[in-house]
């Protein structure tokens, strides 16, 4: 991955220079969805965009900041449709159920380059950490949003944190090993201990 280093003015945030951003980001985010981040740099993310390096550094930091917020941007649609997903069909489903109907969409459309995201930030932890932190914070609120509301905040929490470090342990699997039949029973037990959760 080349390093650029930001020289230029950040935009400002008027409202006319953050619809530029997104309109930015959202260019660049695609074409990581396609290509990936091997190689990633300023000047491919500006030929994505259809614009100039010079242009990317007003509105972003850096090479390393544009390619953070277009993993976020990323997320976010991966998260919108696992949430689309799980919140589908009759409101008496169960967490399990809810929590088993998203699988689908983590491994679909794009989830290689958020896989790829995650081993980015176990390589160099020191200089892409905010990869992985910043998955956990985008999650999180939808998995509580999950939990039933009759349990308490601490419950809630708990069960969040392991739905996420279970599925994202699945989702290192899935691409490192292919194992789908492994995968499957694993999802199982998760489908069982949070049946066992929910009666407790």
């Amino acid at each position: 991955m080349t390093e650029e280093r930001a020289g230029y003015r950040r935009s400002v945030k008027s409202p006319r220079g953050e619809a530029r951003r997104r309109e930015l980001l959202d260019k660049v985010a695609d074409e990581l969805g396609t290509n990936g981040l091997v190689d990633f740099s300023l000047r491919r993310a500006a030929r994505a965009a259809g614009t100039t390096h010079k242009v990317l550094l007003y509105h972003f930091e850096g090479a390393e900041d544009l390619l953070t917020q277009a993993v976020l941007q990323l997320r976010e649609r991966r998260i919108t449709r696992a949430l689309a997903a799980a919140t589908e069909g009759p409101d008496n489903r169960s967490l399990a159920d809810r929590v088993r109907s998203m699988w689908p969409t983590l491994i679909g459309e794009e989830s290689w380059v958020l896989d790829q995201a995650i081993g980015l930030a176990m390589y160099d932890a020191g200089r892409y950490a905010d990869l992985a932190r910043t998955a956990s914070r985008q999650y999180l609120p939808t998995l509580l949003s999950l939990c039933p509301e009759s349990w308490s905040e601490q419950r809630r929490q708990e069960v969040a944190e392991f739905i996420l470090a279970t599925l994202r342990g699945f989702l290192i699997e899935w691409r490192t090993s292919g194992d789908a039949a492994g995968i499957d029973a694993g999802l199982a037990a998760l489908t069982r201990a949070l049946e066992r959760e929910e009666q407790a």
